[in-house]
């Protein structure tokens, strides 16, 4: 028995030295080749430039600054007389930097195991730094090394588009082996969605190096691939233009221009904010400034606002009616001004008179809440949903910028979902007419737009060319009714040109043809006991409703899309109509329509 057992502890150690033997001649040979090459060779990163942004006509929205980084030499104690006299130069030459910041900086990169200079300047204009560099340059402690720094020359005009880059956090490094190089990345919009094929690729240098990692040979040299720019389709001057209506009524909203096969040629939300405030990192007070501003300048309203659509949603609701029950468009409703759900229930249209008997083309011209509300109750909210998101209500639009919102088009299991409860006929009606939990997009409403002038759900998007290859149009045909339609773009017609249409004082004048719909969407719901309305501009500003007008032209052959929005306006006819007009005059002082005679067009019942 002793005898097995003295086996078993011998079998037992020489196991043991046999695995470690092992261990450490074979699998461990990879690990310490590596190490020793690394002891003899050094790869350095070349860090790619930063791909630009221009507009439409070539005008730079994101450029790159050219000036300097300065680092200081690691393995120096935090109270060396050595780094204050370093510290203490570069303060001396550029008064402007914080002596306490580039300590901090240094002591929280400094190790024993960094042999790399540590950065504690990150960017020092070309001019300021021409005059210092051959005296600076003659310390050994000292780095000097060329660097780029992000630029906006149109600045708040366009950044909710553009977005800016700042530096990255450890998590961004993480997930990109360039950022973690660059320490720089973009943040939102553009700079953000085109990330990867802004920043480029790294390029490296492997060099042999001395005990002291002094370079004595260069092995290997890759160039870095960058330069990587992206051409979009917006037009900065249309931009601008609209960015100083709204200044100028100072009205806060939304404005968007596409082309019928997606492209974007202009979308501003105001107001806005400067990105160059951020490139560097921004101020506490800056920060607090926008945060605090009730306006929101900081958020991006025409992919991250959601508001109530009210009358714009109208043509597809008609288009989801005719989808959902055979013929109900060719029947008349009779309005008097409101209609009764029980007993004591009303749902009041907006004109207290009512509109008499209403076809299609009628309810779509004067906006007739009632004729919605009745086909709504024989339709179903289901059906309405089902058919309003297929037509891009309530869902992304799948632009190309980062974090787009969806929006809501309710039906029963997203109210039992959300809330846990029931759904009531009364709700079938306010969405009939896009209230209650109905909210969409601008970009949402711009597109759906596009899509009742040409039958195309299109994809909207901003970038023209990227990095040489150009974007490609993406839309789906959807097929609806030929007469319905007709019906519907007519009615549309007669908003903007004929003298019932809610929009036909702003519109009727302009040098082309325009169709649309207006819409007032309310933020405050009206009373039972409330006999009548009080005016809009009557009303505390937060409380006013939203005002929109949706257009497209010219009517016969779509190629442009208008949509505006603007918070607690009132009326969409009195206070986004001009500004739609506005932009539209614009367009066709700039050659965006061929200059021929306006054909008078005439409308029939």
């Amino acid at each position: 028995m002793r005898y097995k057992i003295v086996i078993l502890i011998f079998v037992l150690l020489w196991s043991g030295m046999i695995a470690r033997l092992y261990h450490v001649s074979v699998k461990s040979n990879f690990y310490y080749e590596r190490l020793a090459k690394e002891n003899v060779e050094r790869k350095l990163f070349i860090k790619p430039v930063r791909g630009e942004i221009t507009d439409i006509n070539n005008h730079l929205l994101a450029m790159n600054q050219i000036g300097f980084s300065v680092s200081i030499e690691p393995h120096l104690k935090q109270n060396d007389k050595k780094l204050l006299d370093v510290v203490d130069k570069l303060v001396k030459t550029f008064p402007d930097l914080n002596k306490t910041v580039m300590l901090k900086v240094y002591k929280k990169n400094n190790s024993a195991y960094n042999h790399k200079f540590i950065k504690v300047v990150d960017f020092i204009h070309y001019p300021a730094m021409m005059s210092a560099f051959p005296k600076l340059s003659l310390l050994d402690e000292i780095k000097i090394e060329a660097e780029t720094k992000r630029y906006y020359p149109y600045g708040k005009y366009a950044a909710h588009i553009i977005g800016y880059t700042g530096r990255s956090n450890q998590k961004e490094n993480e997930n990109d082996p360039i950022v973690n190089e660059v320490g720089k990345v973009g943040k939102t919009g553009l700079e953000k969605y085109y990330n990867k094929v802004l920043e480029g690729e790294l390029g490296y240098i492997v060099s042999k190096v001395t005990a002291t990692n002094k370079a004595v040979d260069i092995l290997e040299e890759v160039a870095p691939k960058d330069n990587k720019n992206i051409q979009l389709n917006l037009d900065i001057d249309l931009q601008q233009m609209i960015f100083e209506r709204f200044k100028a009524s100072k009205e806060v909203g939304v404005a968007i221009v596409m082309k019928t096969n997606g492209e974007i040629l202009s979308a501003v939300s105001y107001p806005s904010f400067d990105p160059n405030k951020f490139v560097g990192g921004i101020s506490t007070k800056d920060w607090k400034a926008l945060q605090n501003d009730l306006a929101h300048p900081f958020t991006n309203k025409f992919i991250h606002g959601t508001y109530p659509p009210g009358s714009t949603i109208k043509m597809g609701m008609a288009l989801a009616y005719s989808k959902s029950l055979k013929g109900i468009l060719d029947t008349y409703e009779h309005c008097n001004g409101f209609i009764k759900l029980g007993k004591r229930r009303k749902f009041r249209c907006w004109s207290h008179w009512g509109h008499g008997r209403v076809g299609l083309r009628k309810a779509i011209r004067e906006s007739c809440d009632v004729y919605f509300y009745s086909k709504s109750l024989k339709v179903g909210i289901d059906a309405m949903a089902k058919h309003l998101r297929s037509f891009g209500l309530g869902v992304k639009t799948g632009v190309d910028l980062p974090r787009e919102y969806s929006g809501v088009i309710p039906d029963k299991a997203w109210k039992r979902k959300r809330y846990n409860q029931a759904w009531y006929l009364g709700e079938t009606v306010i969405s009939a007419i896009g209230q209650g939990y109905d909210s969409v997009t601008p970009l949402q409403l711009a597109r759906y737009t596009s899509l009742v002038a040409t039958s195309r759900l299109v994809t909207p998007r901003i970038a023209r060319v990227i990095d040489g290859n150009k974007t490609k149009d993406q839309a789906k045909y959807i097929p609806f009714n030929h007469r319905y339609l007709t019906q519907i773009r007519n009615g549309m017609f007669d908003v903007c040109n004929v003298r019932k249409g809610t929009a036909y004082r702003t519109m009727s004048k302009l040098p082309i043809v325009v169709a649309g719909k207006t819409g007032t969407s309310q933020v405050t719901a009206i009373p039972q006991s409330t006999k009548k309305r009080i005016k809009e501009e009557d009303l505390a500003y937060y409380h006013r409703s939203h005002a929109w007008i949706t257009t497209y032209a010219p009517f016969k052959k779509p190629k442009y899309v208008v949509t505006v929005l603007v918070e607690h306006g009132g009326h969409g006819g009195s206070t986004a109509g001009p500004i739609a007009a506005d932009i539209y005059k614009w367009l066709y002082a700039n050659n965006y329509f061929e200059k021929k005679p306006k054909k008078k067009l005439t409308s029939t019942k």
